[in-house]
């Protein structure tokens, strides 16, 4: 009975006649070009003209190659299907409603916006202020007065946020790329319903792709009928195209404008210990109280008006956002209240995703490691990265900055597992130190440096996270939160594993596997 309601699952009937269109693509053109010359000639030059296309756009050497390599062996085939997917991001109206809810709420962002104190002329300090200017220059201002507190156990900050929701008064906005019954969502659940019963503003955004093992079909309009808004991320459907792709992988929960949750933790029973997936299931929760909750609302806002339709209509139109000016002015936080928070440093929530050209989350990762002086920490699940990165740790390493990686013994996915051991001897050689937790599965997204910039998020080291996915971070400066997360660094490094490079026996199989797992890596 199991097996069947496997079969029978959207995923495996929705990817089913995704195949289906696949290959009845795939025959009709060899049938034409097997028989028509002229149309075999016309598909190699298509190929042609898509490969010198894909040489001539900016963009990433490693994504370019996984392109033009299987349009090359398929030359038939492969500048067809590039067509189709390859060359589009999110759809026109995705990207049009995102351009128009971010103009909109741009006032919002600068309002609260709080002057910095220049930097002394110290490098470590210019570089600081750089990579703070950076984020500034692409939308996100640097808060100050915000207090944070780092749960290393999600458990704990699980339960703060309960606590949370549960005096809340206005609103309660949350988006996440997972959301599965249990222990953990079914409480949140409860009291999402009681507060919209209650009159308080409840919305939620989640990923359909993320969610569809855990939630039935119909759970957006569920909710509705509980009073809660919700729209279910870029839904999949058995139609073929690469936009499936872009997920939401966000993680982010805000209380009445005031208080705000992000960090890796999804709402699924393993991130609080309750279900065992793949032994010890390490992750963060990040709780901020005061202005910079500002950047957390505002990324939700600028999604949820980009993708929620009016009351009444299936579809969103063009040129139309759900919030007035006056009502997001509601949304920010109480400036009385404001004033009651003080706290040293600086907090700057921000935003990446695949609408624009800018590979923003790299760069601030990039911007960590290539100003380093003492040390480099960081956590992360996935190890997929490019040329750049690569060189970055390894540089970092070779300047004596102590780099520490820290990755999963058991993996959740196996071939991204493998994938992410080919890259360790290259950055072990140079003097990176990379780690194994050894009870289990790591899923948090954390860098720290010098002990005075972190940033804490959803954001992995692998293509989906830095390209693919929209996503978000907050990156702190010289904040009262950096000693808890080093402290989590420093307690998690016993209960590892130090990998070494071990020499094997040349195994031409494996190595050809793994060449094409790089290769491919960034459309996997």
């Amino acid at each position: 009975m199991k097996l069947l309601r496997k079969l029978f699952s959207r995923v495996v009937l929705v990817s089913l006649a995704i195949a289906i269109q696949m290959a009845w693509l795939f025959y009709i053109v060899f049938y034409l070009s097997a028989y028509y010359l002229p149309i075999a000639m016309f598909f190699n030059l298509v190929s042609l003209a898509v490969v010198l296309f894909i040489i001539n756009r900016p963009g990433n050497p490693q994504v370019k190659l996984a392109w033009i390599v299987p349009i090359l062996v398929f030359p038939l085939f492969g500048g067809v299907i590039f067509l189709i997917s390859g060359g589009k991001g999110p759809k026109r109206r995705l990207r049009r409603a995102l351009d128009e809810s971010g103009e909109m709420l741009c006032p919002y962002r600068e309002a609260g916006k709080q002057s910095v104190p220049a930097p002394s002329p110290r490098r470590e300090d210019l570089y600081l202020a750089g990579q703070t200017h950076y984020l500034d220059s692409r939308g996100f201002p640097s808060y100050t007065n915000t207090a944070a507190d780092y749960f290393s156990d999600c458990r704990m900050g699980w339960e703060r946020l309960l606590t949370d929701l549960r005096a809340a008064e206005k609103f309660i906005f949350m988006e996440y790329f997972i959301l599965k019954p249990g222990v953990m969502w079914d409480p949140v659940l409860e009291i999402l319903q009681e507060k919209a019963a209650a009159g308080v503003d409840v919305r939620v955004i989640y990923d359909d792709v993320g969610s569809i093992g855990y939630l039935p079909r119909d759970y957006a309009s569920r909710l509705e009928a509980m009073g809660i808004r919700c729209v279910k991320f870029n839904p999949y459907k058995p139609v073929y195209a690469v936009v499936m792709n872009h997920r939401d992988h966000r993680k982010i929960t805000v209380v009445d404008g005031h208080i705000g949750y992000t960090g890796g933790a999804n709402f699924a029973d393993e991130y609080i210990g309750e279900e065992i997936r793949y032994g010890e299931w390490k992750d963060n929760l990040l709780r901020m109280e005061g202005e910079g909750v500002r950047g957390l609302t505002l990324l939700f806002l600028e999604m949820w008006n980009a993708v929620r339709p009016p009351e009444g209509e299936k579809k969103k139109p063009l040129h139309w956002t759900y919030d007035t000016p006056e009502a997001i002015a509601a949304y920010m936080p109480d400036p009385a209240r404001m004033r009651k928070i003080t706290s040293a440093g600086t907090v700057q929530p921000y935003g990446d995703s695949p609408v624009d050209s800018e590979i923003l989350a790299e760069n601030v990762y990039l911007n960590i490691i290539n100003q380093a002086t003492d040390y480099v920490y960081i956590y992360t699940p996935y190890v997929v990265i490019d040329y750049e990165m690569t060189r970055a740790l390894s540089l970092a390493a070779r300047r004596g900055v102590d780099v520490r990686l820290v990755v999963p013994a058991v993996p959740d996915k196996k071939i991204v597992y493998h994938l992410g051991k080919s890259y360790f001897p290259e950055l072990i050689e140079n003097g990176v130190k990379v780690l194994r937790f050894t009870p289990g599965f790591i899923h948090s997204k954390v860098f720290l440096a010098d002990g005075r910039q972190a940033v804490v998020g959803t954001i992995n080291l692998d293509y989906r996270s830095l390209t693919l996915h929209f996503e978000n971070a907050c990156m702190f400066v010289d904040h009262p939160v950096l000693p808890a997360i080093k402290a989590d660094f420093e307690e998690t490094f016993p209960r590892c594993e130090t990998v070494t490079v071990k020499k094997r026996r040349f195994d031409v199989l494996y190595d050809l596997y793994l060449g094409l797992l790089r290769l491919f890596a960034p459309l996997l």
